[in-house]
Order: structure tokens, then C-alpha cells, then sequence
């Protein structure tokens, strides 16, 4: 692939053009600010951009937002020795977050991404035309002890509310996010559904639903010996959901 490489430290610049140079990829540009990477990706039109966020002049969520109303939008992959950006970096469309010293393999990994996304996300991109339109993620950031993670939405159970946060089940464990169920229910649409004020799940996990004593209703999940209570309220919508699917 063709990449840009966007930090205005030397050291960290020499470093991730070395890896992506030694993966076979391809740096066809480096840039030191926001100003000198848009520049880069209009003329150069590369597939990826790696970018730092703390920059003069115009930090890289701000590059990110230009680069975006561009008509051919790179995949952008941040990398970064801030873990609290990750949610406006995930608004502004990155399909990566790295916090520096960028691991190689974790590099790699997203560069795959990059490869495997990139047709979709440019796609997504262009959507910015409409102002209605609302950006999709692919991925949920969650900040852990190991730093920031990124979860695929198609790994993940559900998202219950737990007091101020909202616990993510994934297929690796739990993990837990700042946005709100109602949030993530405008945002991903169709994928998910609601069963519960407190619960809400995603449909492709969905194994059937099932009653329980006093005439309560749950649902069960392929894959995991768990289950989520469905509320009166949801419960003629789900079941017409299902007859659907």
C-alpha cells in the first residue's frame, strides 16, 4: 500500500516509516504538521495516512475532518501517545488508534485493516456529502489497563448500562465504554436492538427467545452460555423482529 507518515517528531517519524518500509509497504510522503499532510495526500493520493494527534498548528483530529471532505479520503490510522482522543479520533472516521511506541505487530495489524476496510470506508467517507448522513464505525474504542482497544462491532454480544458507563460483552471479555445505549442504538442502527431500557444486543448473536417462570422472557445468545431479561415493553417488537430475520 501506499502510505503518507504524519508526526512532527523526527524519532517517531524515522521509526514508522521503518516498520511500514520493512513490511513491504510503500511511504510515499512524510509530513511534519496537519498543513504539510493534507498537502501530501492531495498530491500523492495515497491509501493510508498514519497521524499523530498532538501537532502545531493543527492537531491531527482537525487534519483528519479536511482529509475526510476530500473526494478520495485515505484510511486514516492514528497513532499517538494520548489514549482520551480515541473517541474523536473514532468520529473523525480512523479506522486504527495506536498509542506510541507504535508495537510492530499492532502496526501491521491495522495496516491489514486498512487493506481489508479501506473500500467500505471510502464509501462511508463519501456519505459526508449528505450532512444527514451519520458516520458508522466498524470498531468500539474502550480505554483498558492495556491502554486503548479496539473491539469489532461483529465480535461483540450487547451493551448493558452499568451505572455511568455502558459494559461491553465481546467475544474476548468485557470491557467497559463512555457512550450511551442511546448513542450507540441511533448510531448503529438495524445492527442492533433494544430489549430492555438497560440492554440492548447485537442481532447477529441472537439464538432465539426463550420464556421463563411468571411469564418473563429472555434472550439467549449463539456462542455463550449468557442471557439478557427482555422487558414488556420491547418484548412485541422483538418478537416481530425475529419472524423477520
Amino acid at each position: 500500500m501506499r502510505i503518507v507518515v504524519c508526526d512532527d517528531e523526527p524519532l517517531a517519524r524515522e521509526r514508522l516509516v521503518r516498520i511500514v518500509q520493512d513490511s513491504g509497504h510503500h511511504v510515499i510522503a512524510q509530513a511534519k504538521t496537519g498543513a504539510e499532510a493534507i498537502m501530501a495526500v492531495k498530491e500523492q493520493q495515497p491509501d493510508v495516512i498514519l497521524l499523530d494527534i498532538r501537532m502545531p498548528e493543527m492537531d491531527g483530529v482537525r487534519c483528519a475532518q479536511i482529509l475526510n471532505e476530500l473526494q478520495h479520503p485515505p484510511a486514516i490510522i492514528f497513532v499517538t501517545a494520548y489514549d482520551h482522543y480515541a473517541i474523536a479520533a473514532f468520529k473523525s472516521h480512523a479506522i486504527g488508534y495506536l498509542l506510541k511506541p507504535a508495537n510492530r505487530d499492532e502496526l501491521l495489524e491495522a495496516l491489514r485493516n486498512a487493506k481489508n476496510l479501506n473500500a467500505a470506508q471510502l464509501n462511508e467517507m463519501r456519505k459526508l456529502e449528505d450532512p444527514t448522513a451519520r458516520p458508522i464505525r466498524e470498531h468500539i474504542a474502550a480505554r483498558t489497563h492495556r491502554g486503548v482497544e479496539l473491539i469489532k462491532l461483529q465480535d461483540i454480544y450487547y451493551f448493558t448500562a452499568d451505572q455511568k458507563y455502558v459494559k461491553v460483552r465481546h467475544k474476548d471479555g468485557i470491557v467497559l465504554i463512555d457512550d450511551t445505549l442511546k448513542e450507540l442504538e441511533q448510531e448503529f442502527g438495524e445492527r442492533l436492538f433494544r430489549v430492555h431500557r438497560n440492554a440492548i444486543i447485537n442481532l447477529s448473536f441472537l439464538d432465539y427467545l426463550e420464556t421463563i417462570d411468571t411469564g418473563q422472557y429472555q434472550v439467549r445468545f449463539k456462542g455463550i452460555e449468557e442471557n439478557l431479561a427482555v422487558s414488556r415493553r420491547h418484548l412485541p417488537a422483538l418478537r416481530e423482529k425475529i419472524q423477520s430475520m
